[in-house]
């Protein structure tokens, strides 16, 4: 695989990843932007002293793109006298600098990651050769950002769906270098080394262990990975993605589950797709990689367990699941769908051979 490293018009770094060595990555940003000024893109982060919570403010993203046509996307190639975000006429995966970043400055680093150049298809509907590129991207931006100054955790993401919240159209995600530990890890990391001193033993391990075990609630399992709905699952139909072997983060992955995952992950897209029927439109879901924050002892980080969690805010066809009163005021979540019965259908609606 190739990277090839150079920066657009206003000096924010573009990074090309590419299959073979054979591309010529050196288009030339044409756009008239002004440079960069990190006075007007500073974040701010404060402390929430009851919940010992870390708020973000990005006060500056108010004026980022908002739903443009199709002929206006910032994410397809540059072609002719259309310019975007991406230079060259044609790419395989590239990431790049938000223009608009929720975290930047000395307080982290926010990423675009493009996972095609196809500006209607999605990553469900990507080769496994595509999927492999983009956990590649995944992995060494991660790798990259963990030398970064100001940068705590790694979070690599992909928002689908307007229902979700997506402003842009073109198939892609996000790359978050967050500037502190986020509030669902530190929680996880709490759990984990109290679990540890109470037992002696890893409470990641011990999680996928029991769903194993159980059964019910396993939707695909392979010699390196295995997907199940949580026993108390929040989400309509949410799937966490363990790796068998636990590592810390994607960079810790060994080649073999590496090979193993485009054929996993696109299944579960696959599968997300299918759930509401034929008729029913594309899934929308988030998916995130939950990775150890760089600043944790050797001993917190070894017990960390690399994971994917993927989840729908959909929880039946044209219904969606609003995070109402419970959920958005006291954080207490109630569920429509039994985890069960969402393992069921998920079992349901697999592949054929």
């Amino acid at each position: 695989m190739k990277r090839t490293t150079t920066r657009l018009a206003d000096g924010r770094e573009l990074i090309y990843y590419d299959r073979g060595d054979g591309a010529a990555r050196d288009a030339v940003d044409r756009r008239p932007l002004p440079p960069v000024d990190p006075a007007a893109s500073l974040s701010e982060v404060r402390h929430n002293p009851l919940l010992g919570e870390p708020v973000g403010y990005a006060a500056h993203r108010q004026s980022r793109t908002y739903h443009p046509p199709a002929d206006q996307c910032p994410l397809c190639p540059t072609r002719g006298d259309r310019l975007s975000e991406i230079p060259a006429d044609s790419y395989e995966v590239a990431v790049f600098e938000n223009r608009f970043p929720s975290f930047g400055g000395e307080a982290g680093r926010c990423e675009v990651v493009c996972f095609t150049s196809a500006h209607d298809a999605s990553f469900a509907q990507l080769g496994e050769e595509q999927a492999a590129l983009v956990l590649h991207a995944w992995t060494d931006r991660t790798a990259e950002l963990s030398r970064r100054p100001g940068v705590e955790q790694v979070y690599c993401f992909e928002n689908r769906g307007a229902e979700i919240g997506v402003t842009l159209a073109h198939p892609h995600g996000q790359i978050y270098g967050y500037p502190f530990v986020t509030p669902f890890t530190r929680r996880a990391l709490d759990s984990v080394a109290a679990h540890r001193d109470a037992t002696g033993r890893n409470l990641y391990d011990e999680l996928l262990a029991s769903e194993r075990a159980d059964g019910r609630r396993v939707v695909l399992e392979t010699a390196h990975w295995t997907a199940f709905v949580p026993h108390a699952a929040r989400w309509p139909y949410e799937v966490h993605l363990y790796p068998r072997r636990r590592v810390p983060d994607l960079p810790a992955l060994d080649e073999a589950a590496r090979d193993d995952f485009p054929a996993v992950y696109l299944e579960l897209l696959r599968r997300f797709d299918r759930i509401f029927g034929p008729q029913a439109p594309p899934t929308p879901y988030i998916s995130g990689w939950h990775q150890a924050p760089f600043s944790l002892g050797s001993r917190a980080r070894e017990d960390f367990a690399l994971h994917l969690e993927l989840f729908t805010i959909r929880r039946s066809p044209g219904k969606l699941k609003y995070l109402a009163g419970s959920e958005s005021g006291m954080g207490a979540f109630v569920s429509d769908v039994l985890p069960e019965a969402a393992a069921d259908r998920l079992r349901e609606v697999a592949s054929s051979a």
